[in-house]
C-alpha cells in the first residue's frame, strides 16, 4: 500500500515537471523582433545566473561537511537526506532563475504587440508557473524518493538541507537587489531626477539582475523549504503518533495540491476565453458581466490570477474531502476541516496584507498623505501600519491552531500547516510572475520602447507587488503553523511532556530565542545598509567622472555596480546564516532539551511578528510610493514624490531581506532541534 502510494505521489510530482516542461518550451517558442530587448535581457540572464553559480560555490563546501558530519554523528541515511535537499532546493532556485530571466524580455516585447496586455499577463504568468511547478514537483519527488528508502524521522535531514540553502539564497539575494535598488533609487531618481529603470543609471542593470536574484530564486527557495518542512512536520508527527497512514497521508494531499495548482494555472492562462455560455448567463448580473468583460479585454489580470487562485483552492478542498474519507474513514470530517482550516486561513492572511499593502486601501493612501509633510511622517506612518498589520493575521494564525487541534490534536495542527501549503505550485507562479513583469517594465524602458508598452508592463508590477506581499503574508502564516508542527515533533523526539517557564535555563533561552530575529534582521539590514552605501559612491562617480552619460553619449559601467552587489551579498550573507545553524545546536547541548524548546518558542514567536510587521510596512511603503508616481499629492518630481522614496528605501530591505528570511530562520532553527533530538535525549 505505501508504496502505490508513493507511486501515485510521484507522478503528480512527474506531472508537475511535464507542465513546466511545456511552458518552457512555449516560452522559448516566443521570438522577439527587437533585438535591443534581446541584448539587455541576455545581460540580465548573464549577471543573474553568474551571481548564482558564485553563491553556489561558495555554498558546497558547507553542504559537504555538514553532511559528513550527520553521517559520522547520526546515519548514512540522514547525512544523504540533507545533501538530497539541499541539491533540490539550490536546483529549484537555478532553474526557476534561468526561466525568469528569459521571459523578461519576451514579456517587455509581448506587451508592445496588438493585444500587449493579454499577451504580457500570460508571458509572465508562464514563467512564474514554471517556478511554482518545479518547486513542488522536485518537493514531493525528493521527499517521496527519502522516504521510500529510510524513516520518516530520517527524512527531516531533508528539510533541514532545503531550509539552510533557503535561508543563504534568501539573505544573500535579498542583500544584492536591495543594495542595488537603494543605490539606484536614492542617486538616479532623487538626485538626478531621471526616471526608473533609465539606462543612464549605471545601478539599473544591477538593480533588475537583482529582481531575479532575490525575488526569483531567493523566493523560490524559501517556498520550497516552507512546502517540504510542512509535509515532513506532519509524517513525522503522523509517525511518532499513529502509523503509517498518518505518515503518508501529508504526501498525498501535497500530490493532491498539484493537480489543484496546474488547474489553477489553466485557468489564468484561458480565463478569457470562456465559454459563451458563461458569459450570457454572467452578462445577466451587472457586476460580473462586467469583471467579465475587463478579463476578456485583458483589462484587468488581477481577476485573471484570482480566478486561478480560487480555482485551485476550491478545487484543493473538494480533493482534501475526498481523500480525507479514503484514509481515515469516520473521522475524515476532523482532519478534513483541519486541512480547510489552513486553506481559509491562508487566503484570509492574503487578502489582509493585500488591505495594508495595495494603493486601494485606506493605509497606503494615508502613507501617500503623510508625504505632505516630509520622509519622517512617511516613516512614522509606514512602522505604525506594519505594527498594527500583524494583529488580525496573528489571530486566524491563533484560531487556526485552536480549531485544528481542537478537530484532530497537534496531527490536525500540522495537517492544516499542509493545507495553507497545498496550492503553493499556483501561489508561487502567481508571485513570481511579478519579478518577471518588473524587470519587463525596466527592459521596456532601457529598450526605449513607446510609453504605452511600459504602462503595460506598470500595471502588471503594481499587481505583481501585491501578489508579492500577498505571496510572502501565505509564507508567514504557513511558517508559524510549520514551526509549531516541527515544534510538536521535536518534543516527541527529545521526550518532553512540558516545558517549565519557571525553570530559569528555560526563562533565558525563551529570552535568547526572542532576540535571535531582532539580531538576525539587524545584520542583515546593516549589511543592505553598508552595500548601498558602496554602490551610491559608484553611482555619484560615474555620473561625475564619466562625461556625456546624462547626454546618452557615453554608456555606465554597469559590471561594476553588479560586482559590488555581487561582493557584499556573498560575503555579508555568512554570519547571519552561522547564527541560526549554531544557536539551536549550542543551547541543546550546553543548557539541554527543555532550554532549547524555550529558545524556539521565543523565536518563533518574535520572528512571526517582526516577519509580518516588516514585509507588510515594506509593502506599504513601495505602493505609497507608486500611488504618488501615478499622480496623487503631486506626483513624480515633487517634494511628496522624494519623501516617498526615502520611505520605500527604508521599506525595501524590511519586505526583501529581513523579512521574508524571518520564516526560514524560524524553521531552520526548529528542524535542527528536531534534527539533533536524539543526540540530547
Amino acid at each position: 500500500m505505501k508504496y502505490l502510494l508513493l507511486l501515485l505521489v510521484v507522478l503528480s510530482g512527474a506531472l508537475a515537471l511535464f507542465y513546466a516542461w511545456m511552458e518552457y518550451r512555449k516560452i522559448n517558442g516566443f521570438k522577439v523582433g527587437n533585438q535591443k530587448i534581446v541584448e539587455i535581457s541576455s545581460i540580465i540572464n548573464k549577471g543573474a545566473m553568474a551571481f548564482l553559480k558564485k553563491e553556489y560555490i561558495w555554498l558546497i563546501p558547507f553542504v559537504l561537511i555538514v553532511s559528513i558530519l550527520l553521517t559520522a554523528i547520526l546515519s548514512f541515511a540522514s547525512g544523504v537526506s540533507f545533501l538530497i535537499g539541499a541539491l533540490c532546493s539550490g536546483l529549484t532556485g537555478f532553474v526557476g532563475m534561468y526561466v525568469a530571466t528569459n521571459a523578461n524580455g519576451k514579456t517587455a516585447f509581448a506587451a508592445s504587440l496588438p493585444s500587449g496586455a493579454s499577451e504580457a499577463l500570460k508571458m509572465a504568468f508562464s514563467g512564474g508557473s514554471i517556478m511554482g511547478m518545479i518547486v513542488v514537483g522536485v518537493g514531493v519527488i525528493g521527499i517521496s524518493f527519502c522516504f521510500l528508502f529510510w524513516s520518516p524521522e530520517t527524512i527531516t535531514s531533508f528539510g533541514m538541507g532545503a531550509s539552510s540553502i533557503a535561508l543563504f539564497a534568501r539573505v544573500g539575494g535579498g542583500i544584492f537587489t536591495k543594495a542595488a535598488d537603494v543605490g539606484a533609487d536614492l542617486v538616479g531618481k532623487v538626485e538626478a531626477g531621471i526616471p526608473e529603470d533609465d539606462p543612464r543609471n549605471p545601478a539599473v542593470i544591477a538593480d533588475n539582475v537583482g529582481d531575479n536574484v532575490g525575488d526569483i530564486a531567493g523566493m523560490g527557495a524559501d517556498l520550497f523549504e516552507s512546502y517540504v518542512n510542512s509535509i515532513i512536520a506532519a509524517m513525522a508527527i503522523g509517525a511518532a503518533t499513529t502509523g503509517v497512514v498518518e505518515s503518508t497521508f501529508p504526501l498525498i494531499l501535497a500530490g493532491f495540491g498539484i493537480f489543484a495548482s496546474i488547474f489553477g494555472c489553466i485557468l489564468v492562462c484561458y480565463s478569457e476565453k470562456l465559454p459563451k455560455i458563461v458569459l450570457g448567463i454572467a452578462n445577466k448580473i451587472p457586476k460580473i458581466g462586467h469583471w467579465l468583460e475587463q478579463i476578456q479585454g485583458g483589462k484587468n489580470p488581477a481577476l485573471s490570477l484570482r480566478i486561478g487562485t480560487f480555482g485551485a483552492g476550491i478545487t484543493m478542498i473538494i480533493g482534501s474531502f475526498i481523500l480525507s474519507l479514503l484514509f481515515f474513514g469516520l473521522d475524515c470530517f476532523q482532519v478534513f476541516l483541519s486541512v480547510v482550516s489552513g486553506v481559509l486561513v491562508g487566503v484570509l492572511i492574503g487578502f489582509v496584507t493585500e488591505y495594508y499593502t495595495s494603493s486601494d486601501y485606506k493605509p497606503v493612501k494615508e502613507i501617500a498623505l503623510s508625504s505632505e509633510t516630509g520622509p519622517a511622517t512617511v516613516i512614522l506612518s509606514g512602522v505604525g501600519i506594519g505594527m498594527l498589520s500583524t494583529g488580525i493575521p496573528v489571530i486566524m494564525i491563533v484560531l487556526a491552531t485552536l480549531a485544528s487541534f481542537w478537530l484532530y490534536g497537534v496531527y490536525g495542527v500540522a495537517c492544516a500547516a499542509v493545507g495553507m501549503l497545498s496550492i503553493t505550485g499556483i501561489a508561487l507562479s502567481v508571485d513570481a510572475y511579478g519579478p518577471i513583469a518588473d524587470n519587463a517594465g525596466g527592459i521596456a524602458q532601457m529598450s526605449q520602447l513607446e510609453p504605452e508598452v511600459r504602462k503595460i508592463t506598470d500595471k502588471l508590477d503594481s499587481i505583481g507587488n501585491t501578489t508579492a506581499a500577498m505571496g510572502k503574508g501565505l509564507a508567514i502564516g504557513s511558517a508559524a503553523l510549520t514551526a509549531l508542527s516541527l515544534f510538536v515533533a521535536y518534543s516527541y523526539a527529545a521526550q518532553i511532556d512540558t516545558i517549565d517557564l519557571i525553570d530559569a535555563k528555560v526563562m533565558g533561552s525563551l529570552l535568547l530565542g526572542g532576540m535571535l530575529p531582532f539580531i538576525f534582521c539587524a545584520l542583515s539590514i546593516k549589511a543592505v545598509g553598508r552595500a548601498a552605501e558602496k554602490m551610491i559612491d559608484e553611482v555619484r562617480r560615474q555620473f561625475r567622472e564619466i562625461a556625456g552619460i546624462m547626454e546618452n553619449t557615453a554608456e555606465p559601467e554597469y559590471e561594476k555596480c553588479v560586482e559590488i552587489s555581487t561582493q557584499a551579498a556573498l560575503h555579508e550573507m555568512i554570519l547571519p546564516g552561522v547564527i541560526a545553524l549554531v544557536s539551536p545546536i549550542a543551547v541543546g547541548f550546553i543548557l539541554g532539551k527543555a532550554a532549547l524548546g524555550g529558545l524556539l518558542g521565543g523565536a518563533i514567536v518574535s520572528g512571526v511578528m517582526l516577519a509580518l510587521f516588516m514585509a507588510n510596512a515594506g509593502g506599504a511603503w513601495d505602493n505609497a510610493k507608486k500611488y504618488i508616481e501615478e499622480g496623487h499629492h503631486g506626483g513624480k518630481k515633487t517634494p511628496q514624490h522624494a519623501a516617498a522614496v526615502v520611505g520605500d528605501t527604508v521599506g525595501d530591505p524590511f519586505k526583501d531581506t529581513a523579512g521574508p528570511s524571518l520564516n526560514i530562520l524560524i524553521k531552520l532553527m526548529t528542524v535542527i532541534a528536531l534534527v539533533i533530538a536524539p543526540l540530547i535525549v
